[in-house]
């Protein structure tokens, strides 16, 4: 069976490419997610790939992967320092939940240095640019146990301690 990725981007990053080069740079929302799709035909996954500036339309989104989806990879942005409703919603889901940030919020300002949607998540990666999306990827499909044999054998990986 092939794996499901939803891939799911919070308010704002409609307008990477613009939006404060110098903290996110020039690579466009759509830029990731060819990119992400050029990797998932190389993994034999599927991805959805979503943006809403809408909280209640992502926690639509995250319910909608139950039973749907293997893995949500999600950039929630700012509703990463706000949102209990999102929290809430990926506690539902159980598969891998990696949130995805472009920047490294810990060496943000007190305001973007704290996410709260990590507590639901499996894991966090941030700071790698556009290619944390990547990283997200790849590891999703270990975590799931779906990385194919073409794949290099060092990014297989070691077994993920606490699966989920």
């Amino acid at each position: 069976m092939t794996a499901r990725i939803m891939i799911l981007n919070g308010p704002n990053l409609n307008f990477l490419g613009i939006r404060e080069p110098h903290i996110y740079g020039s690579t466009t929302l759509k830029e990731i997610e060819a990119s992400c799709q050029a990797l998932a035909d190389q993994l034999g996954v599927s991805i959805s790939f979503h943006q809403s500036n809408m909280e209640g339309e992502l926690v639509n989104l995250i319910q909608s992967a139950h039973g749907k989806a293997d893995a949500i990879i999600m950039n929630p942005a700012a509703y990463s320092f706000t949102s209990i409703a999102l929290i809430d919603a990926l506690k539902i889901f159980e598969g891998p939940k990696i949130e995805v940030h472009i920047s490294n919020i810990h060496t943000r300002d007190e305001l973007h240095r704290h996410s709260i949607t990590s507590s639901a998540c499996t894991a966090v990666i941030c700071g790698l640019g556009p290619y944390g999306y990547l990283a997200a990827m790849l590891a999703a499909v270990q975590r799931i146990g779906q990385l194919p044999g073409t794949i290099p054998a060092a990014l297989h990986g070691l077994a993920a301690a606490g699966k989920a």
